[in-house]
């Protein structure tokens, strides 16, 4: 029988009482593991009650005292990251080792939050007019949600919450409904880490449980990651409902690979960068722009390299890419493939025969290579969300910069180049969130901020660092003076320092 995998809410895991429920598949198999409960409107106010209950103490315990608990939380997740990475395994089908920086990923943020009592700290200005003093303070928002992709079950989620409750607000988390074991684990780490019951809930379920997370009037701010469309509707919903939003959508990620690039080393790049986690990232790169006769080196490179790749079960020590998600997802990919065909591409490697022996009902996909796409082409203009690359060949690095800034999506970016002036003027007039210089995935570290431009992202804050300090607390600004009596009697003009 399977796992039957309900709620966490006010510290404690609760059974699914909705009737409804959804199957937990394990992709390299093809099988069944687990079902989850989709919770109810009811369930999830309930989560958010619980969350609204524990908010006044949480938010007026002292920021060190918030901060020791994520200290022990971060040591339970060193301690559990091989747990962790191997839940993620088991239900997305990543392999082991990109589980585990999945994890690494996400306690990097938890160290930066340890950190925000430095930055909860306010400004402060002396006798701004005689005798009047001014300052700022940072304050929590409320109860917060996050709501989370199937790709990064674990890293999205703690890109969101420790920096939400170490800034005093409390947090209702909806992870995907595809693998929504590792948010239920982390609820329990931060229990045994010694957060109060309602600081931190987990609610699984579908559209039901989102449109309730947010309209609800007691959700004070939404972080969203996911698809475009369905981060348009979170903004506009949870916006139109007076929210917060941040809300982190699609992507088409450029590398460009000028002519004087290491082809080698760009190859290689782009190798980890298109095919890693069968590119289901939202920072894999997706489209090559080969400039200048860069085009016939790359292919030439990336040939050999793909047919060397190896597929199958992310818990088999020597594979580098394991199964898309779910079947529905891999019929996607390969419908995206004939599209492909269809429209004129030039299929180099086709993914589709790939067959994992021992493994004929996984969702597996071999790495695919198209050639001379066309900007026109639904293989360019659309996600695909899976592992496949397609080469676009440009004359010059301003055709280059001309589609990278054109497209609808403006995530992350690279180039591959040994000319300082080509890579400058690349950083400097790129229309994207986050670029990188001979790095194929430029995720910013914790202490900076991750975010796109363009339909890459709707909200004006991006996620953790910096930015989200500002997104998970309202500042107050406090003019102060203590004169015995108002000098000079009431005054009617527009008050001035003087």
């Amino acid at each position: 029988m399977s796992a039957q995998l309900g709620h966490f809410i006010d510290g404690r895991l609760r059974a699914g009482v909705s009737g409804r429920a959804g199957p937990v598949f394990d992709p390299a198999v093809g099988r069944s593991t687990a079902s989850v409960s989709f919770a109810s409107q009811d369930e999830t106010r309930t989560a958010i009650q619980a969350a609204r209950t524990a908010l006044p103490a949480w938010a007026e315990t002292p920021p060190l005292q918030r901060a020791r608990v994520l200290f022990r939380f971060k040591a339970l997740l060193d301690a559990h990251i091989d747990d962790l990475a191997a839940l993620i395994t088991s239900e997305h089908g990543k392999v082991l080792a990109d589980a585990r920086g999945e994890v690494t990923r996400g306690i990097e943020v938890v160290e930066f939050a340890c950190g925000i009592p430095h930055l909860l700290k306010g400004e402060f200005s002396d006798n701004v007019g005689s005798g009047v003093d001014c300052w700022s303070l940072r304050q929590p928002l409320g109860v917060c949600a996050g709501i989370t992709p199937f790709n990064f079950p674990a890293m999205v989620p703690l890109w969101m919450f420790p920096v939400a409750i170490a800034c005093g607000n409390t947090f209702v988390l909806k992870p995907s409904e595809k693998d929504p074991s590792c948010g239920l684990r982390l609820a329990a780490l931060l229990m045994e880490a010694g957060l109060p019951p309602g600081v931190f809930n987990v609610v699984n379920g579908d559209r039901e449980a989102v449109d309730t997370l947010l309209t609800d009037g007691d959700v004070a701010a939404v972080s969203f990651v996911g698809s475009t469309p369905v981060a348009r509707h979170v903004y506009e919903t949870a916006a139109r409902a007076g929210k917060r939003v941040q809300a982190l959508g699609g992507a088409k990620n450029h590398m460009v690979v000028m002519p004087d690039a290491d082809t080698k080393l760009a190859a290689q790049a782009l190798m980890g960068a298109a095919y890693g986690s069968a590119g289901e990232r939202c920072m894999a790169i997706s489209v090559a722009i080969a400039v200048g006769d860069a085009g016939d080196r790359l292919i030439a490179e990336l040939r050999p390299m793909i047919a060397a790749l190896k597929v199958g079960p992310g818990t088999t020590a020597d594979v580098e890419m394991g199964p898309l998600v779910t079947r529905e997802h891999l019929q996607r990919v390969r419908d995206y493939i004939e599209v492909g065909v269809k429209e004129g591409a030039t299929l180099v490697v086709d993914g589709r025969g790939l067959q994992v022996a021992g493994h004929a009902d996984g969702f597996y996909l071999g790495a695919t290579l198209f050639d001379r796409v066309e900007p026109k082409m639904r293989i360019y203009r659309e996600e695909i969300f899976g592992p496949v690359l397609v080469v676009v060949r440009v004359p010059d690095l301003q055709a280059a910069l001309r589609l990278v800034n054109e497209h609808e999506f403006g995530n992350g970016t690279a180039i591959f180049t040994r000319d300082g002036d080509a890579a400058r003027a690349f950083c400097h007039h790129v229309q994207v969130g986050m670029v990188g210089v001979n790095v194929p995935i430029p995720v910013p570290m914790a202490f900076h901020s991750f975010g796109g431009w363009k339909r890459s992202l709707f909200g004006d804050l991006q996620i953790h660092g910096p930015e989200g300090v500002r997104f998970y607390t309202r500042l107050k600004t406090v003019t102060s003076r203590w004169p015995t009596a108002l000098r000079g009697g009431s005054d009617f003009v527009m008050p001035t320092m003087r």
